[in-house]
């Protein structure tokens, strides 16, 4: 006689195996973004990562290096570095430094509004990756891997943590396009599907464009009626098919459908703060992301993705006079959401990151592609972070690059380090929050990390 698994369970040891069965259903069925307790009392409450894509330059940005300056028009002391294009004698940043603060921290001209608060911020200014390429790279922040099929750190969040709002995802991608990679920057891979980050196309300003079928013609109470037979048979099949991510991710993602009919709408729609507020982030993308992304972080959102822009805006490999107009866009909406997460009485547990795949090389790149010759390349070995908030220590530098802002030398930082110290601020040890997958259990941080302990408040 063939017995199927379910009969050999319910057969073998008096039955102690469909008991088993039993639990492990029941706790299949538990909804998958109800609250979860952290590891630890966490510092922080919820993420907002803000995503400078392309590679924001160091040494234009949060790290002056004066040698850099004395030493403009030669060679590199040691040689050319070795970047992905060929790059020729050392270049100063156009932009003029100050420092600014009670914490003395020098901040670019570009960033005058970010500079207002960088009392507020810790400059992690040794960071490094591993590849000085945007899709790794890009990856790697984002997935901890510079190969596509591991799980976000939005996934990693919601399924470590749940939801602190039923009627909205738990994770919310914005973006005015798609940057490079796309979605798979966001997936959740083989962590239940559930935890998927939600996309958002923030270059459309009507609400009603931004999140599209939010509001459905037929009453609520039929709907509801609808959606509960629908549920039924759903979950009637799913009790033949326990473990399906997929199907459990289809049932779930109707019911948040459902109920963001009454929460959406509103939270996307920025027209409803005042002129005044809206004016501080500036009507730009990046700018309604930044205001989107405090509206959400109110309601509950466990993670906020905002990318400045489609594919990777801050690549300023022809002149890195670039820098100046992206930050125009960036920077009064970065200092307006830092003042407003104050003022609402936010910032305490709520982390902010701003962030960049990678940096840029110090020294100009030569190509004869280029039409100008004033820009440089990336630059995997030594960039720049802020993190502010959070359990975040304000006022502070960490670490340091060379003379010329090329290398991290002084308590280097790498991606790994930065999300298992984000996922400390939540509350959630990096090494214990793992899924089975494979053979063996996987974690955001693969088997590396380190917290960046003097960071912390």
């Amino acid at each position: 006689m063939i017995l199927s698994r379910r009969d050999l369970l319910a057969r073998a040891a008096c039955g102690f195996g469909s008991v088993a069965l039993a639990e492990m259903l029941r706790a299949a069925s538990a909804n998958p973004f109800d609250a979860k307790p952290p590891h630890f009392p966490a510092k922080a409450k919820r993420v907002i990562y803000l995503v400078l894509n392309g590679g924001m330059s160091q040494v234009d940005s949060f790290d002056p290096k004066p040698e850099l300056d004395k030493r403009h028009g030669e060679a590199m002391p040691g040689g050319a570095p070795r970047t992905e294009s060929s790059t020729g004698s050392l270049m100063r940043s156009p932009f003029s430094f100050r420092k600014y603060g009670q914490s003395g921290i020098p901040v670019s001209d570009i960033f005058p509004n970010v500079a207002r608060s960088i009392d507020d911020f810790s400059v992690i200014r040794s960071m490094h990756t591993n590849v000085p390429n945007h899709e790794p790279s890009l990856f790697m922040i984002n997935a901890g891997t510079i190969q596509p099929g591991r799980p976000s750190l939005g996934s990693w969040l919601t399924y470590g943590l749940g939801s602190m709002n039923r009627n909205l995802p738990g994770y919310v991608v914005l973006c005015p396009g798609t940057p490079v990679v796309g979605p798979p920057l966001w997936e959740s891979a083989f962590l239940p599907a559930v935890y998927q980050g939600t996309f958002v196309q923030t270059s459309e300003t009507d609400p009603a464009k931004l999140i599209r079928y939010s509001t459905a013609g037929a009453p609520a109470a039929e709907q509801r009626r609808q959606l509960d037979l629908l549920k039924a048979l759903n979950e009637n099949h799913l009790a033949s098919r326990a473990g399906d991510s997929q199907l459990e991710a289809s049932i779930e993602a109707m019911e948040t459908a459902f109920r963001m009919q009454t929460e959406a709408p509103e939270v996307f729609d920025i027209a409803r703060e005042p002129e005044s507020v809206r004016a501080r982030y500036g009507d730009s993308p990046f700018g309604r992301g930044c205001l989107m992304a405090l509206r959400l972080a109110e309601r509950g959102v466990r993670m906020v993705q905002v990318y400045y822009g489609a594919s990777q805006p801050w690549d300023s490999h022809e002149d890195i006079l670039a820098h100046r107009g992206l930050a125009r866009r960036a920077d009064p909406a970065i200092g307006a959401l830092v003042e407003d997460l104050k003022s609402r009485g936010m910032l305490a547990d709520t982390l902010l990151v701003v962030g960049t795949e990678f940096g840029r090389t110090p020294s100009v790149q030569n190509s004869s592609t280029l039409k100008i010759q004033n820009g440089c390349d990336h630059n995997s070995l030594g960039f720049s972070i802020l993190l502010a908030g959070g359990g975040v220590k304000g006022g502070h530098i960490h670490g340091a690059t060379d003379d010329f802002g090329f290398r991290a030398t002084e308590k280097p930082v790498h991606v790994h380090d930065l999300n298992a110290t984000i996922l400390h601020l939540m509350g959630l040890d990096h090494t214990r929050l793992t899924f089975p997958y494979s053979g063996r259990d996987f974690r955001l941080t693969d088997v590396h990390g380190n917290l960046v302990r003097e960071i912390l408040a």
